[in-house]
């Protein structure tokens, strides 16, 4: 059987630079940064007081848009069984249907699904703050023997609800009644593009005519942060420098933490021309790879590469035919090192000619969330026939050998770009889409 095509036909993004798709777009084209000084955190805790935080997202439910009367009862009363990942990707998943023109009774429930990437969602600790303080012993001090009889009662019925990662998909089915393919995927910052893939290829094969496709994550959360902090290469300091996210610039001192969400409504060609819908691109290819050295370390730029020549094959392009790489871009030495290495290795005698761009710039990292939000930055750009520079840059580190562009330059609507993205552990996700 013939794969379908498929393509897209709504966005919606929940990001530091703002909650619908003008303000996104103005942002980028104007070279304004969502990178701020943390409010939601106390932050002189912190090794840098600097993230990208969504800050015009407050979980109200005006922030999801245009919603029904029966979904908008709907979704507030689930708010309280949703942390703000979960939230933010309902409220994306949201505005891409309205985007879309599509309502309830507008597709067919058996044929429709939900594809999310998330990240592992984390606790807040004042969710177990009763619970911990009745497991005290007369020296203050946290007894286990205690947890089942007395911790446990303490602890809200439904408080896994509001941290499963498979949350998101859930929850924007039963609300839209989608009662087709519904998955969870999660890769960290690899995530986004799976998830795309996945539905790109479940309506390709023809088990679904209509799909969201959406990822949501966050680095700015009373645990994940501390997390972060410990774990990952993080721009410290208190100077406006580290509050800079410079992906293969020299001067980088590492990724800045950020949140967000962002979906797209994904149909088959012929289900989007049956119903009138305008198509905002088509969606040619898709890849997911995974590099280890023989010592079990990550092997990224193995992974990257071979993600980039399948997302070609697939997409059935060649490497001179992509317009422009929408790169992970995380602004960490040995990431962007890598992700150099991978791009040389499969653009050859193109590395310094294929225009790349690093979103991550304007907003830091915002995990799983990130891949999505930066593939409607580019079909964005494209809509505006100007592709924004990467913030911020302005000395080439040598070991990145890649055509960076600080200043935005001229596109047309209708090339083919390609999303990457990938994880610490080596995972790689590659989107090829073209424009219209």
């Amino acid at each position: 059987m013939q794969p379908r095509r498929v393509v897209i036909t709504g966005m919606g993004q929940i990001s530091p630079l703002g909650i619908d798709l003008d303000s996104f777009s103005s942002a980028l084209q104007s070279g304004t940064s969502g990178i701020r000084k943390i409010e939601s955190l106390p932050a002189e805790a912190l090794p840098s007081p600097y993230a990208g935080e969504a800050r015009e997202f407050t979980g109200n439910i005006a922030d999801f848009g245009e919603v029904g009367k029966e979904q908008t009862r709907s979704i507030r009363k689930n708010l309280k069984v949703m942390c703000r990942d979960i939230q933010m990707g309902v409220a994306a998943a949201q505005r891409a249907l309205q985007h879309s023109g599509l309502a309830m009774g507008d597709y067919d429930p058996v044929r429709s699904g939900v594809i999310f990437g998330s990240d592992y969602m984390m606790t807040l600790p004042e969710e177990f703050d009763k619970a911990t303080a009745a497991c005290l012993n007369d020296e203050g001090e946290f007894s286990f023997e205690k947890w089942a009889e007395k911790g446990l009662p303490e602890i809200t019925p439904l408080w896994l609800l509001k941290y499963l990662p498979n949350m998101p998909a859930s929850h924007v089915a039963i609300f839209n009644d989608m009662r087709g393919p519904n998955n969870s995927i999660t890769l960290r910052e690899a995530s986004a593009g799976a998830a795309l893939g996945e539905a790109m290829m479940t309506i390709a094969r023809g088990h679904a005519d209509l799909i969201i496709a959406g990822s949501t994550g966050t680095r700015v959360h009373e645990t994940r942060t501390v997390h972060s902090f410990l774990q990952d290469p993080i721009a410290e300091g208190t100077d406006e420098g580290a509050g800079q996210c410079l992906p293969f610039d020299l001067n980088r001192r590492g990724m800045v933490i950020g949140e967000g969400a962002g979906a797209l409504v994904l149909e088959s060609l012929e289900h989007a021309e049956a119903r009138g819908a305008k198509i905002l691109g088509e969606v040619l290819g898709q890849s997911i790879s995974t590099g280890w050295n023989a010592d079990r370390s990550p092997d990224r730029p193995t992974a990257i590469a071979n993600a980039m020549a399948i997302v070609c094959r697939d997409a059935g392009i060649g490497a001179g035919e992509i317009q422009h790489i929408n790169s992970h871009g995380l602004g960490a030495k040995q990431s962007d090192w890598d992700e150099a290495a991978g791009l040389t290795k499969f653009l050859g005698e193109l590395a310094n000619k294929t225009p790349v761009v690093a979103m991550k710039s304007y907003f830091g990292n915002l995990g799983a969330g990130g891949g999505i939000v930066e593939v409607i930055g580019s079909l964005l750009a494209q809509q505006q026939k100007m592709l924004p520079g990467t913030l911020g840059f302005t000395t080439r580190d040598p070991k990145c050998d890649l055509n960076i562009g600080c200043e935005p330059q001229e596109i047309s609507s209708d090339g083919v770009f390609v999303s990457l993205n990938f994880s610490p552990q080596g995972q790689a996700s590659a989107i090829a889409i073209r424009g219209v």
